[in-house]
């Protein structure tokens, strides 16, 4: 395609610098409006500066992405409301044996989530557990926040649903699901474990710092003293002689309320108490007293009459206390039958949850449409919660799908001056995937043009380019020149922390959690770029066309 007018270029070039600055620096001083105002201002300023006409703005955004992304958002709604995540994170401390058995398994975990349930949800889930494990094991959080954000990078990689970039790749290439799983599956598993070996390279002596053996006992003792303190009822001091019908009374009481059915209920104690407590019409009172081993007997007290007490009121006393268990018996049952109610309605529905989502995988691999399979998924959910969504809806990224809507404008109008077809005109002959040469060379495009331009946008600019040229060489190697993209441009994502959206997230997270830390951006830059360099170089060699 050839350069437009002179015009065209200049504003079509200010309107994407504009995008491409508010996208990868969202927080400018001069004009602080986000990423997601950033991009509708450049596909504004496309059709302002009629770069593009608004039939062909409109024309540029692609539904079905759209609705794969917003489907996929729903059901990791409904997936995190399910306790999926939950479960995942409960995962990672399960019998865990030290630091480095703990960076290996938030490896694993972060990279079958992110390829199941897409990087960015991952990692917003699972920080937060990271840092919480992290301070338990008494080690900085870097390493594990490192391994999180990379290998949910890594892990994205291997399925259309991983990310926004392979959920374009996907529609724009018509690979089906489990084609794309097992062209790039292979080189997401080795990526993932040669990720976790540099890791615990670099960090070996940070990992090999074992938990001083005296907090881990406090915390031990103090988390079992919650477990089992309890409260007992105050103790009336008042006390006065027994006779024996007395005494037949409070045994008899005695062995009612030391029987199994009320021992650690406080709530019929707390009942039973209330009622005993209360002045009878001879102005006596039933008195619970606390002994040794938690039983309790029934003593009268006498307030208004000094005088001699007749033996019957501690009967009546006890009568009093049969008639307050009998009553509230019934109510327990109620309450523990409505609660087991409640329980089995629950497992139903997280078990709905994940059947309807196991069927959605298993649509995606036999090929049926991608977004209409996310969306209908979605729908499922919504139905079987029976209930209002707009709690569940309210969750989903809008501001996500608008940044999608406004950078589909402006890339199209941006490819509309003829700049990025100038520019891989004189690159393509270098970058041709029929050598390793060629290889070398177009993953080094795609990797700087990822981290400068962001990976989204790569995707978009050069996708259709990369696989017309593919196309050209031979009609077999489009699909892997589809592949070699959606690779390196997800691991890619890596090098930096401003590279990917998910390492942003990690690190936002991480900053505004309860024991909050910093990873900055040159410790990120330290350990990521010998790893983007090397996962990416072996990843290469495993493709599968």
């Amino acid at each position: 395609m050839a350069l437009a007018s002179t015009v065209k270029v200049v504003l079509g070039s200010v309107a994407f610098a504009i995008f491409w600055v508010l996208a990868v620096f969202p927080a400018v001083p001069f004009l602080p409006i986000g990423r997601t105002a950033g991009s509708l201002l450049g596909g504004m300023l496309m059709v302002v500066f009629r770069v593009i006409t608004p039939n062909q703005a409109y024309a540029a955004i692609d539904l079905s992405i759209l609705g794969l992304l917003f489907g996929t958002m729903v059901v990791s709604v409904y997936l995190e409301r399910a306790d999926m995540f939950k479960y995942l994170g409960k995962l990672l401390s399960w019998k865990c044996r030290g630091a480095k058995d703990l960076l290996c398994r938030i490896c694993i975990v972060s990279a079958i989530s992110s390829a199941l349930f897409t990087n960015d949800t991952s990692c917003v889930i699972l920080t937060e557990f990271v840092l919480k494990i992290a301070r338990q094991n008494n080690v900085p959080p870097h390493p594990f926040l490192l391994a999180l954000a990379s290998s949910a990078n890594i892990g994205s990689s291997a399925t259309p649903i991983g990310n926004p970039q392979n959920l374009v790749i996907a529609i724009q290439s018509n690979i089906s699901f489990g084609e794309f799983l097992l062209g790039l599956f292979p080189a997401m598993l080795v990526g993932v474990v040669l990720n976790a070996l540099i890791l615990l390279c670099m960090y070996w002596r940070l990992l090999s710092v074992e938990k001083d053996e005296e907090n881990v006992s406090a915390e031990a003792i103090s988390e079992e003293y919650v477990a089992s303190h309890r409260f007992s009822p105050a103790i009336m001091s008042h006390q006065t002689s027994l006779n024996s019908q007395e005494w037949n009374s409070m045994v008899q009481a005695n062995s009612v309320l030391s029987s199994p059915n009320l021992n650690g209920n406080t709530g019929h104690g707390e009942t039973l108490r209330n009622q005993t407590n209360s002045s009878d019409s001879d102005g006596n009172s039933i008195v619970l007293k606390e002994v040794k081993g938690g039983e309790y007997f029934s003593q009268t007290r006498e307030e208004n009459f000094p005088s001699r007490r007749s033996a019957s009121n501690g009967l009546n006393g006890t009568m009093e206390i049969m008639n307050a268990l009998e009553d509230a018996a019934p109510v327990q049952s109620a309450e523990e039958k409505q609660g087991l109610v409640k329980r089995w309605k629950r497992l139903s529905w997280k078990t709905c949850v994940y059947l309807v989502t196991v069927g959605m995988l298993i649509a995606l691999l036999l090929g049926l449409n991608m977004s209409w399979t996310a969306l209908t998924a979605a729908l499922a959910l919504v139905v079987l919660d029976f209930k209002d969504a707009q709690s569940c809806l309210e969750k989903v990224s809008y501001s996500l799908l608008i940044f999608f809507c406004g950078m589909f404008i402006t890339v199209d109008g941006f490819n509309r001056t003829g700049i990025p077809s100038t520019l891989w005109s004189l690159t393509e002959p270098h970058a041709r995937i029929n050598h390793v040469s060629g290889i070398a060379v177009l993953a080094l495009v795609i990797l700087a043009l990822s981290n400068v331009a962001s990976n989204v946008p790569t995707v978009l600019l050069l996708g259709a380019r990369v696989a017309a040229s593919a196309a050209a060489v031979s009609p077999s190697e489009e699909k892997k020149a589809w592949l070699i993209l959606a690779w390196v441009s997800t691991v890619a994502g890596n090098l930096s922390l401003l590279g990917s959206a998910a390492n942003l997230i990690v690190c936002e997270q991480a900053r505004r959690a309860e024991f909050g830390y910093n990873l900055s951006f040159w410790r990120h830059l330290k350990f990521g770029v010998p790893s983007t360099l090397m996962v990416t170089a072996i990843g290469l060699t495993l493709i599968k066309g």
